[in-house]
């Protein structure tokens, strides 16, 4: 056990990988010198730069090349340095790595993993703060994951990597210095929740950062009699609607929250579902649509909190 940073915890699962199967490889922009984040550091200087592979400024290039290598037999982890800038190759995402395993009746697998980090980025702006899972989630063929702490970017970027599918994996461009104990012998399975903090009067399901949020608005609820059971999703397809849907069906009320904007955001898809398989009180609470502003109020504006997230609750429980 290790206390690891969720960046170092992201580099350590990666170089795991790539020590135990040589068809790992990186590949993406400033790699080499450990990524913008940090979560490539001291891996070029390991594996040499045949295996962490830096790139030139051109995302439909970078994914186009990782779904070839994908198709003759590596397992390349691409990065796309922020999920704002995965737009430059979703025709190659969308079109060519999705579709290809069902275009070809199973002959052709697209076994890559595209980093893609994701959410508000304090002070940069509408291009570089956006949370698109739902983009990715609508897609058949595509897998997506969305780690909230250290031990979880850990276990489940090796998941991710040894799955045949592609999967879209979204870190949280504000929670890379997020320190916790890391356990490299703990596997995670991509399509499990996990209940962080259990409780009988209300289910509260997220992802991400938000479950930050989440729990310490659970911890004020709380002290007000309030009883709120919080489940990290980890993962949004394929989602955990065994766990989800036993939750909601004991407390009879469910939220779901995400940074993402609120408007056709992926809460509407576990929200209908609550709503159609078991009639319980269902809500939803996320971002405003709106471009995430560069001044510190407009981009507050932009942001969900513990204290957003409580008034729901207490909305909920009213």
């Amino acid at each position: 056990m290790a206390v690891l940073t969720y960046a170092a915890a992201g580099a350590a699962a990666l170089a795991r990988a790539m020590r135990d199967d040589p068809r790992v490889v990186a590949l993406g922009e400033d790699v080499g010198r450990g990524g913008i984040f940090g979560q490539y550091q001291g891996l070029q200087t390991e594996f040499g730069p045949a295996r962490i592979i830096d790139t030139p400024i051109s995302e439909a290039t970078i994914m186009g090349a990782a779904v070839g290598m994908a198709l003759t037999g590596l397992r390349p982890v691409v990065e796309m340095r922020v999920v704002d800038f995965a737009l430059c190759a979703i025709d190659e995402i969308v079109n060519q790595a999705a579709k290809n395993r069902y275009m070809f009746g199973g002959q052709g697998r697209v076994p890559l993993v595209a980093r893609m980090p994701s959410g508000i980025w304090t002070a940069s702006a509408a291009q570089h703060s956006q949370s698109l899972e739902a983009w990715f989630a609508h897609i058949p063929g595509l897998v997506v994951v969305a780690p909230a702490t250290a031990q979880d970017n850990h276990a489940l970027l090796g998941a991710s990597i040894r799955c045949d599918d592609p999967v879209i994996y979204l870190e949280h461009k504000e929670l890379w210095g997020e320190r916790g104990e890391v356990d490299p012998g703990v596997d995670a399975e991509l399509g499990r929740a996990v209940v962080r903090r259990p409780g009988r009067d209300l289910t509260l399901v997220t992802w991400s950062k938000a479950v930050h949020w989440a729990l310490a608005a659970a911890e004020v609820a709380v002290a007000g009699g309030r009883d709120v059971e919080v489940i990290d999703l980890r993962t949004l397809w394929p989602w955990d609607r065994e766990t989800v849907l036993a939750s909601a069906a004991r407390t009879g009320r469910l939220l779901v929250v995400h940074a993402a904007v609120e408007v056709a955001g992926f809460g509407a898809e576990i929200a209908a579902t609550a709503a159609e398989t078991l009639g319980v009180r269902v809500a939803r609470l996320g971002a405003p649509r709106i471009p995430v502003g560069y001044a510190a109020a407009l981009e507050a504006a932009a942001r969900l909190s513990p204290e957003s997230i409580l008034k729901r609750i207490e909305s909920m429980l009213a």
